[in-house]
């Protein structure tokens, strides 16, 4: 490749995603530094594996592990593979422990809750001295651990972006670059969104006609938001919009879809946020994304519905009426 790759990145999260991209940049060939919480899951992590979010897929066994913020803080590049909600609180601790000019790398996919901010806007207010790239796009991580074909897309500053294209880049796992850091940022949130509407389609039983549709009308949405914010509808077009959103929004492997089905077959959205779940992220990024689309002055009503649903505002009988009962109106 013409630039130059990171020799060593440092991933923090320790999660089924974190781990997958520390599989990844392991096997390119780079050092690679994986942080997270719990140091008995990282003892198994440098045996091989990661019983409790990846288990039966090997790992590479060059994986460094560490609890230590500071020896994270020390990779050319940080990977920032926690939930979005945690982000900001992350970044508080780590971001005095940070050289000016390291580059910050966003994984999460969501928004955050109470400001609205998208995930590249909370890490360039909380450490406007660092650039900010996102990695995202259609990922199972289990796949990606597992080295299936993977091609995601990563945005941010030209050097930068191409850098860490060489860094991850193996047979199985293709990156393409990308300036658009706002379309990549809002597709990767929004889809979970939808992907849980979509469940919700499916645990109501309302057959595939309807799922197809709200996927399609989910699309518009997205689209209509994102040229207001100032994203490229090619981007969102791409991997880490449409392409996302329809890996997410069809897989029973999905955790945002699934938890859609839970609440479609009449399951809270608290009890599905409870310790002892699988994350969703939309379930957080739905009031996050119908407020800001709100405040910007677009109208999103599968969001809002969406929002209004998880926060038992909106009984489940009546969420598919309101959207069908909409005024009629061209496409």
């Amino acid at each position: 490749m013409a630039e130059q790759a990171y020799s060593h990145i440092a991933i923090l999260g320790a999660g089924a995603w974190g781990t997958a991209l520390a599989a990844v940049a392991a096997r390119a060939g780079r050092r690679v530094t994986l942080w997270g919480r719990d140091g008995a899951l990282l003892v198994d992590v440098t045996a091989g594996e990661n019983p409790r979010h990846l288990p039966g897929i090997e790992l590479p066994e060059d994986i460094s592990v560490t609890t230590a913020l500071p020896v994270a803080a020390g990779g050319e590049i940080i990977v920032l593979a926690v939930p979005a909600q945690e982000t900001r609180a992350l970044l508080a601790k780590l971001t005095p422990l940070l050289p000016a000019g390291v580059p910050l790398v966003i994984c999460a996919k969501g928004i955050e809750q109470g400001t609205g901010k998208l995930m590249p806007e909370i890490v360039a207010q909380a450490a406007p001295a660092n650039p900010v790239a996102i990695l995202s796009g259609p990922s199972f991580a289990r796949e990606v651990a597992a080295g299936l074909p993977t091609a995601i897309t990563i945005a941010g500053p030209g050097e930068i972006a191409e850098r860490l294209q060489a860094t991850l880049s193996t047979p199985s796992f293709r990156p393409y670059v990308s300036d658009d850091v706002v379309g990549v940022a809002l597709g990767g949130a929004a889809k979970n969104v939808y992907a849980i509407a979509c469940g919700v389609v499916e645990g109501m039983g309302l057959g595939e006609n309807a799922r197809a549709a709200l996927l399609a009308r989910s699309f518009a949405e997205l689209a209509r938001l994102g040229e207001t914010l100032g994203a490229r509808r090619e981007t969102l077009m791409g991997l880490s919009g449409l392409g996302d959103l329809v890996l997410t929004a069809t897989s029973n492997s999905s955790r945002n879809f699934a938890a859609g089905v839970e609440l479609g077959r009449g399951k809270s959205a608290a009890s599905l946020a409870a310790p002892g779940h699988a994350l969703a992220e939309g379930l957080a990024t739905a009031p996050a994304l119908a407020a800001r689309a709100k405040s910007a002055g677009v109208e999103l009503p599968i969001a809002e519905a969406m929002a209004d649903l998880v926060a038992g505002t909106l009984p489940l009988a009546d969420a598919m009426a309101r959207l069908m009962n909409r005024k009629l109106t061209a496409e």
